[in-house]
């Protein structure tokens, strides 16, 4: 069978869900909306899809399922009008920028029972996946730290500042959700220091773009993330897990594995530049496994509950700041 899926939202993302879709055989897209048409006839001249509106979309009969890669703003309530019409949902993070809006949007879907997955991508990566599976075939022993690093190579428009809700809420949302999915347990407190290092007028915007935050458990297991919207040499993307017994960890993915050896040193090719590079494989993979868990009828997995935590933990971050002490996650 064929999974039939309607896109809600043509911009960069947008076009990178499309291609994951065009590539999977158990998928198709058949429709696209977005205001600006021109985006949308972009992709629906590669796909074959049809250009309609997110109304008509909503109520097709041969749309299966939404993709929503429209604006933040949107999110919640493109979830709760697709639950409503019987449509399986994939959204992009975060659900909205309120935790009570989302709590709200959660119980809509619930009452519905609509499937819903929220599009941490980073769960799966090959290699980040492959740091889980090694974890849970007990190579490391028990967990007790986790190092995540994640800096883009460089800062977004100012634009964007304001409508993606600033640093915690748009880029450190990642890696609260992968600090949950390899410590195997929510952190119940959090401690954020940041600065504006990279460009002043993300600090007039009322954002931060550099950023250390500890996270702790609730029997002790410590998760630290390194952030930064500038990144000089490529998109600086590593992860370790220290265990009782040993350590595992995935490093940069580069342009090439080639080195060159001669008297200047040794030479590498630089990262891969950006997140639809780097994570290409991912993208395709959390809509294979979207299209699978659907055909099996489980739960799906990240699920709207884990897309909560993760603004639940941003939220706490931004008080951290803020009072300049650690604060307890409140879920």
């Amino acid at each position: 069978m064929t999974l039939k899926f309607g896109l809600l939202g043509a911009g960069r993302i947008g076009k990178v869900h499309a291609g994951a879709v065009a590539a999977n055989p158990g998928a198709k897209l058949v429709a696209v909306a977005d205001p600006v048409r021109e985006a949308a006839q972009a992709i629906a001249e590669r796909s074959g899809a049809e250009i309609r509106s997110v109304e008509a979309i909503m109520s097709a009969k041969d749309v299966d399922a939404v993709l929503i890669t429209s604006p933040t703003d949107l999110h919640a309530d493109m979830i709760e009008t697709a639950a409503r019409a019987g449509k399986a949902i994939f959204c992009e993070k975060p659900i909205d920028l309120s935790v009570e809006r989302v709590k709200r949007c959660l119980e809509v879907v619930a009452a519905e029972k609509a499937p819903l997955m929220i599009g941490f991508n980073r769960r799966f990566d090959p290699n980040f996946r492959e740091v889980r599976a090694r974890i849970d075939a007990g190579a490391i022993g028990e967990v007790e730290m986790v190092s995540i690093v994640s800096r883009d190579p460089g800062p977004p428009p100012i634009a964007y500042i304001g409508r993606s809700g600033g640093l915690f809420r748009d880029m450190t949302i990642h890696d609260f959700d992968m600090a949950a999915f390899l410590l195997g347990e929510a952190p119940v407190s959090v401690f954020a220091a940041a600065s504006n290092l990279v460009d002043p007028a993300i600090g007039a915007a009322g954002d931060v773009d550099s950023a250390s935050l500890v996270l702790t458990t609730r029997s002790g297991k410590i998760a630290q993330i390194s952030n930064s919207r500038r990144a000089s040499y490529g998109y600086d993307q590593r992860i370790e897990v220290h265990g009782s017994t040993g350590m595992v960890s995935a490093e940069n993915v580069r342009v090439s594995t080639v080195e060159v050896a001669n008297a200047s040193g040794y030479l590498r090719d630089p990262l891969l530049d950006f997140f639809m590079t780097r994570y290409t494989e991912a993208y395709a993979a959390e809509i294979a496994a979207f299209i699978a868990t659907l055909a099996a009828g489980k739960p799906m997995s990240p699920s709207g509950a884990d897309g909560l935590k993760a603004l639940q933990m941003a939220e706490a971050a931004l008080q951290s700041l803020k009072d300049g002490r650690r604060v307890e996650i409140a879920y």
